[in-house]
This record gives C-alpha cells, sequence and structure tokens, in this order.
C-alpha cells in the first residue's frame, strides 16, 4: 500500500536518542572547542573520542534496523559523524523524501524574512498578505506554525490536497472551523499558505528562497524540491535529500541558525522555536507527551534533555539535542520517481471522493498492472517498503 501526505508522529527511536545523550560530554566542554562544520563531507570521529559509549551507539542503530522500512540512519556530534547505517541496496547517496521534515525548513523562511523586514513579525495577521475578507485574514502567521489557525480539519485531513492539481487553491479555499489559538490540529493546509505569504513578501518563489537563503549556503546543493502541476512548491512536504544532507539543516538548528562565520536564520528565531509551546497532544498511535513549537516537534523538555525533531508520517527524522550539539537523523526507503514537479499520469483526472476508497481502488489497479507508480507518475511517493511497521506499532 502506499500512503501520502506528511502527518507526523513521534518515533520510539527517541527513547534510544535519550539513552544516548546521557553518555554526550558536556556542553560546557562542546562550547570550548572551535565549532565543526562540514565541508563537502563530514569530518569522521569515533564515539570514545567524543566521550560516547560505543554500546550506547551500537544499541541505538540497533533499535533504529529493528524496523525494516529503515533506509538510512546517521548520528552527528560537535559537527563530526560518529556513525551511519543503511539498508541492503541503499548508501550515504541515496535520496529520501522529507515528508513533513519539509515543514521546518520552510519555516525558517520566515524567521529570515522578518529578520529582513520582508515580514513584521510572526504576529502578523495572514490578511496583510492572503486575500482574505472574512475571519481568515485575522489568523496569524505564528498560529499557522504552531497549528492552531483553527482552519477546518476533515476526517481525511486534507490528503486530497496532496492528488489536488494546484495544491495551493486547495489551501486558499479552506474555511475557518475553530477560533483560532484555541486548539492544536495538525493541518497540512496551514503550511502550503506560506508558499503564497513568502511569495506576496519577497516576490520570489518559496522553493527558490530555500536553495538561495538556506540549502546553498550550508551545502544542501544537490535536493529536489517538490512542487505541484501549477508550479507551486510544495511547503507542506516533500524535500528529497541524504540521511547526511538532511543532518546540515539540523546542525544549523543546532547551532542557532549559524553556519560557519554567517547567521543564516536569525538567532532569535530558533529560540524562540526551541521553547515548550503546545504539549500534551493527543495521537492515537504514540503514548508519549509530546510538543510543538513554529513547525518543530518537542518530544522530550525537562532537565535530563532537551530534544527537538524535524518529523515527517514514515519515519522521517531530523532529532536535535541543541545543549550538547548532537544530531541524529533517520530516513525509510524510498525510490525516487524521478523530476520535481507532480505528474499523475493515468490517475490525474480521479475525482476523490473518498481517500481510502481511493487508495485501495488504485493499489488494486497496480496489482493487476493497469499502471506502475514508479513508471507511471512523478510524485514523491513511499511504497510499502517504506511503511514503518514498528513505527505505528511500538
Amino acid at each position: 500500500m502506499w500512503f501520502f501526505s506528511g502527518l507526523p508522529y513521534l518515533l520510539a527511536l527517541s527513547g534510544g536518542c535519550l539513552m544516548v545523550s546521557a553518555a554526550w560530554a558536556s556542553s560546557s566542554q562542546i562550547a570550548s572547542e572551535a565549532a565543526v562544520y562540514p565541508q563537502e563531507s563530514w569530518l569522521q570521529t569515533t564515539a570514545e573520542s567524543v566521550n560516547i559509549n560505543p554500546a550506547k551507539v551500537k544499541h541505538l542503530f540497533d533499535l533504529t534496523f529493528e524496523d525494516a522500512s529503515t533506509q538510512g540512519a546517521a548520528l552527528f556530534v560537535k559537527g563530526r559523524l560518529i556513525d551511519e547505517r543503511y539498508a541492503e541496496g541503499f548508501n550515504k547517496d541515496s535520496l529520501a523524501t522529507s515528508w513533513s521534515m519539509a515543514k521546518s525548513f520552510y519555516a525558517a523562511l520566515i524567521g529570515i524574512s522578518i529578520e529582513l523586514g520582508e515580514i513584521n513579525s510572526l504576529d502578523d495577521r495572514i490578511g496583510l498578505y492572503l486575500e482574505y475578507n472574512d475571519g481568515r485574514g485575522d489568523i496569524t502567521i505564528r498560529q499557522l506554525l504552531n497549528m492552531t489557525s483553527g482552519l477546518e480539519m476533515p476526517a481525511d485531513e486534507h490528503e486530497k490536497m496532496f492528488f489536488a492539481k494546484d495544491h495551493l487553491a486547495y489551501a486558499k479555499n479552506i474555511s475557518l472551523e475553530t477560533v483560532p489559538d484555541k486548539k492544536f490540529e495538525y493541518n497540512n493546509v496551514n503550511s502550503m499558505l506560506l508558499a503564497d505569504i513568502l511569495f506576496r513578501a519577497t516576490g520570489v518563489s518559496a522553493d527558490t528562497l530555500l536553495r538561495e537563503r538556506i540549502l546553498n549556503k550550508i551545502g544542501m546543493d544537490k535536493v529536489t524540491l517538490w512542487k505541484d502541476s501549477a508550479g507551486n512548491p510544495l511547503t507542506y512536504c516533500c524535500i528529497d535529500a541524504t540521511v547526511r544532507q538532511y543532518a546540515r539543516f539540523g546542525l544549523l538548528y543546532a547551532r542557532g541558525g549559524q553556519w560557519q562565520q554567517q547567521q543564516i536564520v536569525p538567532r532569535d528565531f530558533v529560540d524562540e522555536t526551541f521553547q515548550l509551546r503546545w504539549r500534551e497532544i493527543p495521537n492515537d498511535n504514540i503514548q508519549i507527551e509530546r510538543g510543538y513549537s513554529l513547525h518543530w516537534w518537542i518530544s522530550h523538555y525537562d532537565k535530563q534533555a532537551k530534544i527537538f525533531n524535524a518529523s515527517g508520517k514514515f519515519g522521517q527524522y531530523i532529532f536535535i539535542d541543541q545543549a550538547n550539539d548532537v544530531i541524529f537523523t533517520r530516513i525509510t526507503k524510498y525510490k525516487s520517481t524521478g523530476g520535481s514537479k507532480q505528474d499523475w499520469g493515468p490517475i490525474r483526472d480521479y475525482e476523490i471522493s473518498n481517500m481510502g476508497r481511493f487508495l485501495r481502488f488504485f493499489k488494486f489497479l497496480e496489482k493487476i498492472g493497469w499502471y506502475n507508480v514508479e513508471r507511471d507518475i512523478v510524485s514523491p511517493v513511499t511504497l510499502e517498503d517504506g511503511e514503518s511497521k514498528e513505527f505505528y506499532e511500538n
């Protein structure tokens, strides 16, 4: 079965990550050293050299690869690659798609636009940028980023948007359902609206902004940024990159938005992101207390550790322990269909009324050979081997 969108859940990996984090060198030791950044490649070192118990690192990777959907994972400490592991048939150069990890990337552009004076503040009404003449115009950018906009959230959780020709038009047509800032509701529409807000504020498309203002500056120069069929950048999902490339973005946030001597994302925006905001978020699958802040998930927050993560639907993660300068990335199995602009091929004109029935129907058509996902469509897709079973069961 193949599924789409970017609904986040917290993998039990965080427990493994926390088990390792107790063995880090102290943050004062780290701060006293010159900051190391990757150049074309990452510096590699041993666990012992950064005061980590190798047995705990092995346990973290063993836990990660108990899940057959895992494509690759890597651990970075103080700007150095400590260990990485890949499933059979994959390696350090294998691409994966981010799903909702992309939300954290595009959110960073809001902070940069505020710093440049293109956006006044996080508390700007979105009506300043979008043509809303109803209550939606009073939603703030902060509320979009915190998933508290109050915009309608149907039972299919807007999975239909992923199959729309124009995702932005779909998002802008969603009505207000509840009073903003009263309820956390993870809604991809909130993130898709960033595409138009950023364009209206800067005159430049969000994917171009992301490349020019962030990715090219941190060495993420060989990534795919997906667009819909209408040419809108998908600001709620879908950046194709490698494990090591994703970790560069994690390091940028772990270092307070700084890369080498350049402040790329404003420090105060990163600091505000890494605060405990919404917590006790209900979820049917994950029985762990979580939080959310400005398009980042909070997976642990106490005196022991403060761990944040960018998260994607099937268990794609960039975990950050900022105080200890630690990054852990994990991606699931992915086979690129090529290109960067969606083309649904033989299913482009199918009218979706029931998402579950739609997915079952096309699974059947694929099984009998009527079409082939990898051959007949151009889009990010996660096939059955990339669906994290342990991710849901545990």
